[in-house]
């Protein structure tokens, strides 16, 4: 069998329902990161899920609400993973590695639901753009806690809660073009790619967590 080709689990019975659900979500994931939305039918979604169709739609109801289920789904185990891999007791630096190395795991073991969370959902808009932005929002808000945190511990004045946002909204927007940047290239290990994150943004946020700041050069008269 190729390996974009689906798998199909053959026509289950008589299931939990959130086993049944799962079953229902993971068919649909699998069916949307390889077709996109649009050319996702729930044909296709029914017969990888091995259910039928009527059924399918009773359970989680049009395409257009079971796109959302799985994408607040997604989300949400990603941020699980994140936060579970952070490292409260460290230093900063290695709380945010830890992250990082976090977040670039999940997408590399979860290639199909970066597809739909990122690629797909981003390229919808409309009714999904609510969902994309509350990921985000979460995300940003994580980063943020950390960075205020960080500031904290040294001997210089706390980031404001304004000042934190910008920089942590700046990180994710990174870490989320770096991870559809990987998407194309997975043959780069996912440790490397978290190290290259790293470097770009730690140089930066250590410097200001430490309170050195870059100014630009004063205008000659």
């Amino acid at each position: 069998m190729q390996p974009d080709q689906p798998v199909r689990t053959g026509r289950a019975k008589r299931l939990p329902r959130a086993v049944r659900e799962r079953q229902i979500m993971d068919a649909a994931v699998d069916v949307f990161s390889r077709l996109g939305f649009h050319a996702a039918s729930m044909d296709e979604i029914s017969e990888v899920a091995g259910i039928s169709k009527p059924m399918l739609y009773a359970y989680l109801g049009s395409k257009e609400e079971l796109f959302a289920t799985c994408i607040r789904r997604e989300a949400t185990v990603m941020m699980e993973a994140i936060a579970n891999g952070i490292e409260p007791d460290q230093p900063p630096d290695v709380q945010l590695w830890s992250g990082l190395r976090a977040f670039f795991g999940f997408v590399g073991e979860n290639r199909a639901s970066w597809q739909v969370l990122h690629r797909q959902a981003s390229s919808q808009g409309g009714p999904f753009a609510a969902e994309l932005a509350e990921m985000r929002g979460r995300a940003v808000n994580l980063v943020a806690a950390l960075l205020v945190h960080a500031t904290k511990t040294q001997d210089v004045p706390s980031a404001s809660e304004q000042e934190a946002e910008s920089l942590a909204a700046a990180l994710v927007g990174a870490g989320e073009s770096l991870a559809d940047w990987w998407l194309d290239h997975p043959d780069e290990p996912a440790g490397v790619v978290a190290s290259r994150l790293m470097n770009l943004v730690w140089m930066g946020f250590g410097d200001l967590v430490q309170g050195n700041i870059w100014h630009p050069p004063s205008k000659r008269p």
